[in-house]
């Protein structure tokens, strides 16, 4: 989402490099593009003059620190300012003393509410707390079914009743989770192509029916500045207590993020970040903000690999690839491990260094494909022994993936290359680190 951006900002940082004290001039000059490159990055106007304002005031004048170089001391600045403005800590969701929690999901037709509920109730049960969905818009077609599509796709309960109106199933959902001893109730509303009365009247009605400990804005980041205006117009009305911002994966210019909590007072809470009901993260503002500086994001990828892992498998994995037992079959479950944690160009934008060359690195994703073909191609055997892989055999494995022999030999060639390269890595960063925080390397190179 914040490619745009990272790049304009990256190489406005790179000019002021080597620098020992910004002047007042040279101050004034950088704001100017990192003005315009959040004008370009679709953010709120007001939100952008604050945001150079306290920048300008903290870096004229201001004497490099003695252990850093003037871009450092810049980034810093502008680290902090961005941090701020998305929020400085995680927002976390309200939980009562005494269950259920109540959470409401509001918004327009598009943003993803559906969807989103079922997102929100897997990470909560992932986090040990039980949801019951309730399907309260009545009026988009097929809502109910999708959100019980969704109910039995993340193996959790959903309350719905045919012929009451939005209120009465909010209020029998909650009673339903009560009866049942659910710890969390997520109420499905309905949405409008735009803001109007009739909405808001039903969307209040609910909320004074069920008190809700949190009111969530579900809001589409594509939209830019427009995301803020709907915001703006919900908050205005049901008092929200926090936003989820989805499809952040798409080709968005990154203005929502960066102006909604400014304009609003709504912290962002979560963050949808693709079609799958696992793509979903917690909104940290300090790790968004090291990715828009091209820094990465090793917290959230470290995190995301122990989802993948245990420490069993980690210590596994570790053991075989020092000693060299790390197979082509090995390296196919590995292969597929990744595909979970994303493309690989999601990937490698968390690692610190690479972050800032991947905009311009093109990564094929259908080579893991290929990959794929040409070791399914190959017996149980040959995987874990590539060494007997003669002429023949590699000429068996091209025909069966529908490869050419020139590909099979490289895939064995860089395999071969890559455990070696593996070990060395293990070797040099396993001491003071644990297995788990060695993988998020080892499998970015890999």
């Amino acid at each position: 989402m914040f490619e745009g951006l990272s790049e304009r900002l990256g190489a406005i940082l790179k000019r002021v490099s080597g620098k020992g004290r910004l002047g007042e001039a040279e101050v004034d000059a950088m704001m100017a593009e990192v003005r315009t490159a959040l004008l370009e990055a679709d953010v709120n106007l007001a939100v952008v003059k604050d945001f150079v304002a306290e920048i300008r005031a903290q870096a004229i004048g201001g004497e490099v620190l003695a252990a850093l170089t003037s871009a450092q001391s810049v980034i810093k600045i502008v680290n902090d300012a961005l941090v701020a403005l998305l929020g400085a800590e995680q927002a976390r969701l309200v939980h009562p003393p005494a269950p259920p929690t109540v959470i409401m999901l509001v918004g327009l037709q598009g943003a993803g509410k559906t969807t989103h509920a079922a997102k929100l109730a897997r990470h909560l049960k992932e986090n040990g707390r039980r949801s019951l969905l309730v399907a309260a818009d009545i009026y988009r077609p097929a809502a109910v079914e999708q959100l019980e599509r969704l109910g039995r796709e993340i193996e959790l309960p959903v309350f719905r009743r045919d012929g009451s109106n939005p209120v009465e199933i909010a209020r029998a959902g909650l009673a339903e989770a009560r009866r049942l001893g659910i710890s969390t109730v997520i109420i499905d509303t309905a949405g409008r192509l735009q803001i109007d009365a009739p909405l808001m009247e039903e969307l209040v009605a609910i909320k004074e029916a069920v008190s809700p400990h949190e009111t969530l804005l579900v809001a589409d980041a594509m939209t830019g500045q427009e995301a803020t205006r709907v915001a703006s117009g919900f908050h205005e009305r049901l008092s929200l207590t926090g936003i989820i911002l989805t499809k952040l994966d798409g080709d968005t210019r990154g203005g929502a993020a960066l102006s909604i909590r400014k304009v609003t007072g709504a912290p962002i809470k979560f963050i949808g970040t693709g079609e799958r009901v696992d793509a979903f993260e917690p909104f940290y503002p300090q790790r968004i903000a090291s990715r828009i500086l091209g820094m990465g994001d090793m917290l959230t990828l470290i995190e995301k690999t122990q989802r993948l892992y245990t420490e069993h498998e980690a210590r596994d994995l570790e053991r075989k690839i020092r000693r060299q037992e790390f197979t082509l079959e090995d390296f196919l479950t590995q292969m597929r491990q990744m595909r979970k944690l994303g493309s690989m160009t999601d990937v490698l934008k968390m690692l610190p260094g690479v972050a800032r060359m991947a905009p311009k690195i093109e990564i094929d994703e259908r080579e893991v494909n290929r990959v794929e073909a040409m070791i399914c191609s190959m017996t149980l055997r040959e995987r874990r022994q590539p060494d007997i892989l003669n002429a023949s055999r590699r000429r068996r494995i091209a025909v069966g993936s529908g490869m050419q022999v020139a590909d099979v030999n490289r895939l064995v060639k860089q395999f071969e290359a890559a455990r070696q390269m593996m070990k060395q890595m293990t070797s040099r960063g396993a001491k003071g680190r644990s297995p788990r925080q060695s993988l998020p390397s080892l499998f970015g190179r890999s």
